[in-house]
């Protein structure tokens, strides 16, 4: 066993092709863990064709799900950020379009979320508003709130996410699409919608007490409400990620 200089102890992954920070200790709240792959003895053939394997065809394990492949049926290496793969690993077809999917998210949707946008901040039941900067941390872990006062909301700690939308669908004017993080999977949305604003479910750290905090992408700011929108955006795609992690 190995540790950093941070004194964070280090253990070999599943897979043994990386070491990681033991019992998932200061990872990103969207990875995922590895998974354990399948023993080479419980797989005589392909998990997917059901071809056997012999010395020229040889066995591959899925990065992703951990199972058993034949070449043919795990032969595309691509990106795997959400396990802190650096280059593309291979990975059997249903696994990797799942991971092409997601690498948007890595490649764009992330830098949005970090680099942040501006809302009017309310929490609670208060009536007052704060016009403030939401942005996420560079290590994925807070969400840092800025105005004239300043506060930070633990990823980890999110309970739910409701994005507010506006609808154009005759009769129903707000849309809400409503992500559940902990109890429900199932994501609704209205059809040509547009993002106006969210509200974030959490658990103070100093307390198991919930709070919430409604994000409002205010009209009256017309050069950040692209920005805003593209930023909310962004945060569903990201509710979803944190649904899967605590999940899998």
């Amino acid at each position: 066993m190995a540790s950093t200089t941070e004194g964070k102890k280090l253990v070999r992954s599943p897979s043994g092709l990386r070491m990681v920070p033991e019992n998932g200790a200061f990872s990103s709240p969207f990875s995922l863990s590895e998974p354990q792959w399948v023993p080479d003895k419980e797989c005589p053939r392909c998990m997917q064709c059901e071809a056997k394997f012999d010395f020229l065809n040889r066995k591959h394990h899925c990065r992703r799900c951990g199972k058993c492949f034949c070449d043919k049926c795990c032969s595309k290496k691509v990106p795997l950020p959400r396990m802190y793969f650096i280059d593309p690993v291979r990975q059997c077809a249903e696994c990797s379009l799942i991971s092409q999917k997601e690498s948007e998210f890595f490649d764009k949707q992330i830098k949005v979320l970090i680099n942040g946008a501006t809302f009017l901040v309310t929490s609670g039941s208060s009536e007052k508003s704060e016009t403030m900067v939401c942005r996420l941390s560079n290590n994925h872990r807070y969400l840092y709130l800025d105005g004239e006062s300043r506060f930070e909301i633990e990823v980890s700690r999110i309970i739910n996410v409701q994005v507010l939308t506006e609808g154009f669908t005759p009769g129903e004017k707000d849309i809400h699409t409503y992500t559940s993080l902990l109890e429900n999977p199932y994501i609704t949305e209205g059809n040509n919608t547009r993002a106006t604003g969210m509200l974030v479910q959490y658990k103070a750290v100093s307390s198991q007490e919930s709070k919430q905090l409604k994000l409002t992408a205010a009209d009256d700011f017309n050069s950040n409400k692209k920005m805003s929108v593209s930023w909310l955006a962004a945060m569903h795609k990201a509710a979803k990620l944190l649904y899967e992690s605590r999940d899998q």
